[in-house]
């Protein structure tokens, strides 16, 4: 596992929000591919919004919530259940575009079959997490999306077929994302797959 020097350490008092979640994060190779997929979609499809920053892809594994202050103790019992967490890595395929009817009509890159190897990653760590008491929120089903539009005018619906993006997944981690003044994201913890 790999720590952040910022960790433990609580973050100056302030109006940010402070976001915990547990991701997996792309590697660069992976990372390039998706933001050329991701400008080619914007640039093909008059939906306005704004790309995000590619250093900014992640996929959500499990959303802990958002507060005023940063959570240490939160983030600590949150980075034991992890630890617990015994998964193989796995190939994810994201093969499609589409977005949410939300009120920030977000696009994305997904996948049309959740791989068996991300569903139980998923299952795992939340079960690790229920028996550590760190509560998850937004329900305890997973829809794997990897955000690359914010605030489009229009939906990207139904979803498109893209050029296939072949993820090796070969461990997940544990962000504080700070959204604010700095809106900067800080890895709190990583945890390898067996391989």
């Amino acid at each position: 596992m790999h720590q952040d020097s910022l960790f433990g350490a609580a973050p100056p008092a302030s109006t940010d929000l402070h976001r915990l979640f547990f991701a997996l994060l792309p590697d660069d190779a992976t990372r390039q591919r998706m933001a050329g997929v991701a400008a080619d979609i914007h640039a093909r499809h008059d939906g306005g919004g704004r790309l995000i920053g590619a250093h900014r892809y992640h996929l959500t594994l499990q959303f802990l919530g958002d507060a005023h202050e940063f959570q240490a103790e939160r983030a600590q019992a949150a980075q034991a259940a992890a630890a617990e967490v015994v998964a193989n890595a796995f190939e994810l395929r994201l093969d499609r575009a589409g977005s949410f009817r939300n009120r920030s009509i977000p696009w994305w890159l997904g996948c049309e079959h959740t791989p068996p190897g991300l569903q139980a990653l998923f299952d795992r760590l939340g079960v690790a997490l229920a028996k550590r008491g760190v509560r998850v929120e937004g329900g305890h089903s997973l829809t794997p999306h990897v955000t690359i539009v914010r605030d489009a005018a229009a939906a990207l619906h139904p979803p498109i077929a893209i050029e296939a993006i072949d993820w090796w997944v070969a461990d997940f981690a544990l962000i504080h994302s700070q959204l604010g003044a700095r809106n900067a994201y800080t890895v709190l913890g990583q945890w390898s797959l067996h391989e």
